[in-house]
C-alpha cells in the first residue's frame, strides 16, 4: 500500500531534462504531493509566483541562471526565503555539498534520484519545516 501525505503539500521540480521532471512528478504525485514543474529559471520564477511551493527540487546546472544563481536568489527575497530548497546534481564530487548548502539550499541529494527514497526524503524536509503537533504535514 501507498503512503499517502496527510495534507497536499506543494513541490516544484526544476530540472531541464524533461524525462527527469515526468519521472520526479510521478513518484511524488503518485504519494499524494501537487506537483508542478519547470524547465528554466524564468519558469520557475513564474511558477513560484503563480505555486507557491513548499519545496523546489533544483537542477543545478540549469541553462540560463543556474540553479544556485537562482537559489540565491529566492532566498534573498523575504517573500520566498523560507521555501525550502532541496539541490539535485548529476556532478556529486568533493565538496559540492558544501557549496549547494552555501548558496542557500536546505539539502542536496545526487542524480540519478532513488525514487524509492525520494518521497521520505521530502516528507522528511517538509515535517522539519512544520513540525508534529502543528496541524499541517
Amino acid at each position: 500500500m501507498i503512503e499517502r501525505i496527510a495534507r497536499r503539500h506543494r513541490v516544484l521540480v526544476v530540472d531541464d531534462n524533461a524525462m527527469n521532471s515526468k519521472l520526479v512528478q510521478f513518484v511524488l504525485s503518485a504519494r499524494g504531493y501537487d506537483v508542478r514543474t519547470a524547465s528554466d529559471a524564468d519558469e520557475a520564477v513564474a511558477a513560484v509566483t503563480s505555486f507557491d511551493p513548499e519545496l523546489i527540487l533544483m537542477d543545478v546546472q540549469l541553462p540560463g541562471i543556474d540553479g544556485l544563481e537562482l537559489t540565491r536568489r529566492l532566498k534573498a527575497d523575504p517573500a520566498t526565503k523560507g521555501i525550502v530548497i532541496v539541490a539535485a546534481t548529476a556532478y556529486a564530487m568533493k565538496g559540492d555539498e558544501e557549496r549547494v548548502l552555501a548558496a542557500g539550499c536546505d539539502a542536496y541529494i545526487s542524480k540519478p534520484i532513488n525514487t524509492r527514497t525520494l518521497p521520505s526524503q521530502v516528507f522528511g524536509l517538509l515535517s522539519a519545516r512544520h513540525p508534529p503537533g502543528d496541524g499541517v504535514v
